[in-house]
């Protein structure tokens, strides 16, 4: 069994291997050749933990197993650690027998950031010059970084609860070149692609403040119950996403289909549009919506790549198990 700590991660991936890994698993999802596993999260009675599991199979990319792992909120404050936590296992598909063992909190930062990354590659208008940032946390500097990376951006706009954050974002930006700018959430209008990292039950924003043409990056609904966004702007906008089934049930389609404003079929995976099999965006009028809810085998595929990184540059820890 391969071993690749967290602490090692950083020295061997990089944003691009991750956005390829995560680009062509959506591929393989929407061809068929691969699929995840039903989602356990649980609310585990002890430290306000939440728990669970995501997993799959990628026929295509031969990456079968597992992420475990969670969410505890009083690490930070109790322990100094992140307050995600969690590890992907990866098994040999011909045998069943374990093959790897990799660290999944950068991981997961990485791969969540490659996600959305991907739609603004695919489905945002290729002039966007204004990029706008809902939510300052942690996460959100991966997005940005990551966002960054896809077009010619000119400025950068970002809006937070806690505007005492901003200046982690003006940082990123300012890595990039490109100036920030504190802005309300009524100057979301002048950007060409937004992207919301949060973590709310009750909507922050709406179509009021979201221009035609815009590329909407959804990133932090999740789970049942959360939405970042009013259902007047999910109704207007065409909607994609990484899976289909979690995005009416967890995802930010979730309320706009229990309101009866969209239905399941009409949300496309995003990997149709990678293969050539959905157009994607079809007007510079049109609002693009990635409701990005996370997916278990987006970790296997970044997980996989981390693994043949580190036995490429000798990194690797081997173990009989």
């Amino acid at each position: 069994m391969i071993i690749v700590p967290e602490a090692a991660i950083a020295d061997l991936i990089t944003r691009a291997n991750a956005f390829t890994a995560v680009e062509q698993v959506f591929a393989a999802m929407s061809s068929g050749d691969a699929y995840n596993f039903p989602v356990i999260r649980e609310a585990i009675g002890h430290e306000d933990a939440l728990y669970g599991f995501k997993g799959g199979f990628d026929g295509k990319g031969m990456a079968l197993g597992l992420k475990a792992g969670g969410y505890w909120p009083h690490n930070m404050e109790r322990r100094g650690l992140i307050n995600h936590q969690s590890t992907v296992f990866l098994f040999d598909p011909d045998t069943g027998k374990v093959a790897a063992m990799v660290g999944g909190n950068l991981l997961t930062a990485l791969r969540t950031a490659a996600a959305s990354s991907v739609s603004i590659k695919h489905l945002a208008r290729k002039d966007a010059k204004v990029m706008g940032m809902i939510g300052a946390g942690h996460q959100a500097k991966f997005q940005l970084r990551a966002a960054l990376e896809t077009h010619q951006f000119e400025k950068v706009i970002g809006w937070n609860y806690h505007p005492e954050m901003l200046p982690g974002l003006a940082e990123v930006a300012e890595e990039a070149g490109v100036p920030f700018e504190v802005g309300d959430l009524d100057g979301m209008v002048e950007a060409d692609v937004v992207i919301s990292i949060t973590s709310v039950f009750s909507p922050i924003f709406g179509a009021a403040h979201i221009s035609p043409g815009t590329h909407l990056a959804c990133m932090g609904t999740d789970t049942i119950g959360k939405q970042e966004c009013e259902t007047d702007l999910v109704a207007k906008s065409t909607i994609f996403t990484d899976e289909i089934a979690q995005s009416i049930t967890l995802g930010e389609a979730q309320h706009a289909v229990k309101a009866g404003l969209k239905t399941k079929d009409d949300i496309t995976e995003i990997g149709a549009v990678i293969n050539g099999k959905h157009p994607g965006r079809t007007s510079d009028d049109e609002i693009t919506l990635f409701d990005g809810t996370g997916v278990g085998l987006q970790d296997l595929a970044v997980a996989a790549s981390i693994v043949d990184l580190a036995i490429e540059k000798g990194m690797a820890t081997e173990v009989d198990f």
